[in-house]
């Protein structure tokens, strides 16, 4: 008789209840919340089965990377920690029907499916690999997979992470730091940089939403969704920058298409969050990237304030002015959500991201806003200059008082809980608030007639201009690391991934 595996949610119906035979397992690191353990009926619970916290940590920031996740966790349960507890389970499996237990929503795409694919064998035991004879090969096929270069581009978007415009929103302000400080040179290096990313990106973005409709509405409508404000935000801050070197039309352009962007995505994360019923009713799903919700806002009256000023415009001053006040009142919200989490529930070091540094960030952008916005004639702002400079202070004043929190909690993460540092594209969360923070200390200084922060806004320049550099250096390794390696793939495409749902069943051979 063959053994199968079934993959259920644990709040669902026992397997005597729907007429199924065989071992229940717990595949969880962390027993479920909500479930008390009298009333679990189990025959185990393996909890050193499931992912390490920080592959874990890993893929609840790239949600749309699963066949890495596939990858990387396959990969682990060949090693020391999983070892025993993939013994068990396979034994387990081998010798009856099998019930395979999980607290997560999204099934198709978690540890469990992996674990059902590696059961049934359609996932290839790392530890067994090095045994493996290589395939024999099979007749010519007449459309045969992409290769070497063509292979590596179409991974890449296929695998893209809503979060990569962050590498341009954060190139950007840094080249614009660059040019208040008088470093022109190097700023239109790092603007030019800022372009070919853009141009590469945004076109990724595009072919990856239509012909991966189904990880876009995962993503978009996971705790991260507010990540896809990026696309706005990388071109507001393209067109604040190049208004000074005197392209008004390109950076119109820029800008119609940020604000554009900007208005739809909005309301859409907005509505997506409130309608769907996928989501996770916890405050757990709250993130620092919550705060692009108001830098989105923010941008738009940087560039708008900014065009408005070298090509005077009423229009343009009233978009400044609103988004501006919109912005405002969105990041006083975030910031009452973030904070209630952080101090309201446990925080776990693995899950403490560098998005938090939004919070810096978004406080800083208003800040610049209101600066811009001082800067255009009175009777288009609506606001009164010394009401603007007022909130500007205070406002900077915050998030200077931010600064130390974030490098505390950062100590606390890695050298105290020795959390590894290593690159993904969430450190651009990292350079963009910094560099934005160097550049609203500078202007702020020069609209205030402030010499002392003035000067301070031109070293803090130079440190986040060398942040940049070495988190630049990161993506590059990290980038040629896997060729240096050799490059191996999943081994199997994301079509051929066992597809589990909540009454999925696998049979062994």
């Amino acid at each position: 008789m063959a053994n199968r595996i079934t993959c259920r949610s644990i709040s669902e119906r026992t397997s005597a209840q729907d007429g199924e035979t065989g071992g229940r397992v717990l595949v969880d690191r962390v027993w479920p919340e909500g479930v008390r353990r009298s009333d679990a009926i189990l025959d185990a619970w393996l909890s050193n089965i499931a992912p390490s916290s920080e592959l874990q940590d890993w893929y609840g920031q790239h949600p749309p990377l699963f066949d890495e996740f596939r990858r990387r966790y396959l990969t682990e349960l060949a090693d020391q920690p999983h070892r025993e507890a993939a013994a068990r389970l396979r034994d387990m499996a081998e010798h009856g029907s099998l019930t395979l237990l999980t607290a997560t929503r999204d099934m198709d795409h978690s540890h469990v499916a992996v674990l059902a694919e590696w059961l049934t064998g359609n996932g290839q035991d790392p530890a067994r690999r090095a045994e493996s004879p290589p395939p024999t090969p099979g007749p010519a096929d007449p459309t045969p997979p992409p290769s070497g270069y063509r292979a590596a581009v179409s991974a890449a978007v296929t695998n893209l992470n809503p979060a990569s415009l962050s590498f341009v929103m954060g190139t950007g302000i840094v080249s614009t730091a660059l040019y208040v400080n008088g470093a022109g040179t190097a700023s239109a290096v790092l603007l030019w940089v800022a372009l070919a990313g853009f141009a590469v990106l945004v076109p990724a973005y595009g072919w990856w939403m239509l012909r991966r409709r189904r990880r876009f509405m995962a993503a978009f409508l996971g705790p991260r969704s507010f990540v896809f404000l990026t696309l706005a935000v990388s071109s507001n801050v393209l067109a604040a920058r190049l208004v000074p070197d005197g392209h008004t039309a390109v950076a119109g352009a820029f800008l119609a298409f940020g604000a554009l962007g900007w208005l739809v995505l909005d309301y859409a994360i907005l509505l997506a969050l409130i309608t769907t019923l996928k989501r996770n009713p916890s405050l757990d799903q709250v993130n620092g990237t919550w705060f692009l919700w108001s830098v989105g806002s923010e941008s738009v009256a940087v560039a708008a304030a900014s065009l408005a000023r070298a090509a005077p415009s009423h229009a343009l001053a009233v978009l400044a002015v609103v988004c501006w006040a919109i912005g405002l009142i969105q990041y006083l919200l975030t910031a009452a959500i973030v904070l209630t989490r952080l101090l309201a529930l446990p925080i776990k070091p693995e899950s403490l991201m560098t998005s938090l540094w939004i919070f810096m960030g978004a406080a800083a952008i208003a800040v610049l806003a209101a600066v811009r916005l001082t800067a255009l004639p009175p009777g288009d702002t609506l606001l009164s200059r010394p009401l603007l400079v007022g909130v500007a202070v205070v406002l900077w004043a915050f998030s200077s008082w931010l600064i130390p929190l974030l490098l505390a909690l950062g100590v606390w993460r890695h050298a105290l809980r020795r959390i590894p540092l290593r690159y993904d594209v969430g450190w651009w969360n990292l350079v963009f608030p910094i560099g934005m923070y160097a550049v609203t200390t500078h202007e702020l200084g020069r609209a205030t007639g402030s010499s002392w922060m003035t000067s301070t806004g031109r070293w803090e320049v130079w440190v986040a201009a060398v942040v940049w550099v070495v988190v630049f250096a990161a993506m590059v390794s990290a980038l040629i690391r896997p060729r240096a390696t050799g490059g191996q793939g999943t081994g199997t495409s994301r079509a051929g991934t066992a597809r589990v749902g909540a009454s999925a069943t696998r049979t062994l051979p």
